[in-house]
């Protein structure tokens, strides 16, 4: 199955797909300014100096650009796909013709094809590791020990991918820094609430072409993300219901107006099931025995355990694919319960993930902490870091100037004032 070129090896679908990949990309790059400025920085100081960068990331338009800025700064890069559906075939394809990155991913591949993509970015023997969802952090410590020596830092996207590092390091196993990109106050705002938001809508309707307006949505998780789905449903007419395990956040949701409730309660009442919570059996046998039939449900958490499919599989009589990203469950007692996207981000799986503009903010942080892991690592510890604060404003900074708009500064005055213990009188 393997493709390659003369020059660059790679695992692609078809690198005939280049031609509408490459159009892809450079539509995308329109809307990503603060990259486009980040890259004509990085071409001019080349930061990342013929540093090996192995990347796990979703492999879209968005994410091709970043892997672009990141070799015009010097980097040796190599990129695998963070999640089987997410990849998109054309622009894998562009990135290996038009642009020699080698990249390993196929849209639909199966585990083994996954987990051997992510073994042969880190045969490229990765000083900086990108990773969405802290797979290929994993895997390079558990089966490819011997190529951590040369690690000196790394990055990680997604809740989801923090929540292991931080396990990880709570208990001495991570053996170099990374810095969760997914913290940063830009990342929560543009990538996390306005990104999951819209994209997730995006996907369940590509998936379904059903009318949201006056469905019953239940939104399981008021994380970042949770608020943004439910945020943009209530926008579209959904009566929106949220379940939470914490209770500040279950408190936020009814102080913006959300009914909230348990699972158990909700899986009785739901006609459309969106989980976005990052932990395992989210909906599981108590919830399926109590659902509609007709009921739909999705998940926009990065990996596909949130929904017990397997629990559910063993409940169905029958089940078939009734149309594309939708699995029909008929289960023995004549309920017909339905999966949008095998269970996985259904707004990569259906849709096209994020808008570019949102993706520009995510990735001028990753390209910003690649430069600041190359110029710092030797002053790091083994933990998790948060970004920076001064390269979160910085990319804040840039983006506002890239739509025109201008803020007020603190005078001298106003500096001391705030940063002062006696005054305030």
């Amino acid at each position: 199955m393997p493709n390659a070129t003369e020059t660059v090896a790679c695992d692609v679908r078809d690198l005939a797909l280049a031609v509408d990949g490459k159009r892809r990309i450079e539509w995308a790059f329109h809307s990503m300014p603060v990259l486009q400025t980040i890259r004509k920085q990085f071409i001019k100081t080349q930061p990342l100096g013929d540093v090996r960068v192995s990347a796990c990331l979703h492999v879209t338009a968005e994410t091709a650009n970043l892997m672009i800025v990141l070799r015009d700064g010097g980097a040796n890069i190599v990129l695998c796909a963070s999640n089987p559906l997410s990849t998109q075939d054309d622009v894998a394809a562009s990135l290996v013709r038009d642009y020699n990155i080698p990249v390993y991913a196929m849209k639909g591949e199966n585990n083994d094809v996954y987990y051997s993509h992510i073994l042969s970015a880190l045969d490229h023997k990765p000083q900086i590791t990108m990773d969405d969802g802290a797979d290929l952090v994993t895997i390079l410590h558990t089966k490819r020990q011997e190529l951590l020596a040369d690690v000196i830092g790394g990055t990680e996207e997604t809740t989801t991918g923090v929540i292991r590092l931080q396990a990880m390091a709570k208990e001495k196993a991570l053996l170099y820094p990374i810095i969760a990109i997914n913290d940063a106050p830009t990342k929560h705002l543009f990538d996390n609430r306005y990104g999951t938001g819209q994209s997730t809508i995006d996907g369940i309707i590509r998936a379904t072409n059903m009318l949201l307006a006056g469905m019953t949505m239940v939104v399981a998780g008021y994380g970042w993300c949770g608020r943004g789905v439910a945020m943009r449903a209530r926008g579209l007419g959904a009566n929106v219901i949220v379940t939470e395990v914490d209770p500040a956040k279950a408190i936020e949701a009814i102080m913006d107006g959300f009914r909230v409730m348990s699972m158990a309660e909700a899986a009785v009442i739901g006609d459309l099931f969106v989980t976005l919570t990052g932990n395992k059996g989210v909906i599981a046998r108590d919830h399926f025995e109590k659902l509609k039939n007709g009921a739909i449900l999705c998940n926009s958490g990065h990996f596909n355990v949130e929904i017990d499919l397997e629990v559910l599989g063993s409940m169905a009589s029958s089940r078939r694919v009734v149309r594309e990203y939708v699995e029909e469950f008929a289960l023995r007692d004549g309920r017909k319960v339905y999966v949008l996207g095998e269970g996985r981000m259904i707004n990569l799986a259906a849709a096209e993930g994020h808008p570019a503009s949102v993706m520009d903010m995510s990735f001028a942080n990753q390209a910003l902490s690649a430069e600041y892991i190359v110029k710092n690592h030797a002053s790091l510890e083994r933990r998790v870091y948060r970004l920076p604060e001064d390269l979160d404003r910085q990319a804040a900074k840039m983006k506002l100037e890239s739509m025109g708009v201008k803020i007020d500064r603190l005078t001298p005055e106003q500096e001391h004032y705030l940063a002062s213990w006696n005054e305030g009188t």
